[in-house]
């Protein structure tokens, strides 16, 4: 089974992997520590979700990657039978470790959970990957920080380019599996231009935008994506990381991107907040204690089927139910939205 991308130039496609097919454009549930939180893998599959994301540097100080490979990898591990990407760790070293030294070779960072020292290499993040046995490994980058100066971010940029060139060096290839590079440069238009040309001069199996969605607002980053869209390749599937807010997504998918992964619906889920089909609803605020209505009769989940009243009630009395029944609901809410796109196409 050869990893493919199928386009069909109206912002829909498919991606064949080793692990099953995706269509697009794909929204991919985030599992950090391999689980959607609250959720079952059956309950994840059955929203539509074809592809989850797991997290290189959460699951390589725990449990440890040697460790999940013994127990047969990640997909047996956490039993979820379809695709999974991984990202490679730097985003999490630059947003969660206490200290840090970034160097040419790589980022040697304190664990958030002990303290302990650990280093990270492009070439450490893809064996880890590989150990994990994903399905999709993102190569290793410094996730540039908003705000930054062009020299700034010309200089993490060129620095991301070179450790893409030894993840590429260091991919052990399978069929099947894949390999994504990912395009760096902050806001600015020639320096992300430059991205996308050093990254397609190494050739990659898809090509993602890492450093949006970091502070910047809806309006830069569309408009950093109007800009450099028309120079990604179109025979590889374009992942926005880290994106976002229903209409984040849709702004995207109308400029050409076809996968995209946020914490947003899993972590709103948690913290008594919904997404329905009439807008947000947070279910702490006290107008919904005597709420008869359903939550939403547009978005078919198990949370439809009780009143608003209930669901508060869950919520303020700090349930594990309202986690499970609100996540459950957001991330149907958020499959839906990608079939609707998908037929809009």
């Amino acid at each position: 089974m050869k990893f493919t991308f199928k386009y069909n130039k109206n912002h829909t496609g498919q991606i064949t992997t080793a692990h099953g097919v995706i269509d697009t454009p794909a929204f991919m549930p985030v599992g950090t520590a391999a689980t959607v939180k609250a959720m079952l893998p059956e309950a994840v599959a059955a929203t539509g979700a074809q592809i989850i994301l797991g997290n290189t540097y959460h699951l390589m100080l725990r449990p440890g990657a040697e460790r999940i490979e013994k127990l047969g990898g990640l997909h047996k591990f956490m039993n979820w039978q379809g695709p999974i990407l991984t990202d490679s760790g730097g985003y999490q070293v630059m947003s969660l470790s206490k200290l840090r030294k970034i160097t040419e070779n790589g980022v040697v960072f304190q664990s958030h959970l002990d303290g302990s020292k650990h280093e990270l290499t492009p070439e450490s993040s893809i064996d880890i990957q590989h150990k994990l046995g994903s399905t999709i490994t993102m190569s290793f980058d410094e996730c540039t920080p908003y705000p930054a100066t062009w020299e700034e971010a010309k200089k993490s940029m060129e620095m991301s380019m070179r450790w893409a060139e030894r993840s590429k060096k260091a991919f052990i290839s399978r069929p099947g599996y894949a390999l994504f590079g990912i395009v760096q440069g902050g806001v600015y238009a020639d320096l992300r231009k430059a991205s996308i040309e050093a990254l397609t001069d190494i050739g990659f199996d898809g090509y993602a935008i890492g450093g949006l969605a970091v502070g910047e607002g809806q309006e830069i980053m569309f408009k950093v994506l109007d800009e450099i869209m028309p120079y990604m390749p179109e025979n590889a599937p374009r992942y926005l990381m880290g994106v976002g807010k229903p209409g984040d997504i849709v702004g995207a998918v109308k400029r050409g991107v076809d996968m995209f992964d946020c914490v947003l619906p899993t972590r709103s889920g948690r913290n008594g907040q919904a997404f329905t089909s009439y807008g947000t609803v947070n279910l702490r605020n006290a107008k919904y204690a005597d709420d008869p209505e359903a939550l939403d009769p547009g978005t078919i989940s198990e949370a439809s089927k009780y009143s608003k009243a209930y669901l508060h009630h869950l919520v303020k009395s700090g349930e594990i139910l309202a986690s499970m029944l609100l996540t459950a609901h957001n991330l149907q809410y958020y499959q839906d939205l990608m079939k609707k796109l998908r037929q809009a196409a």
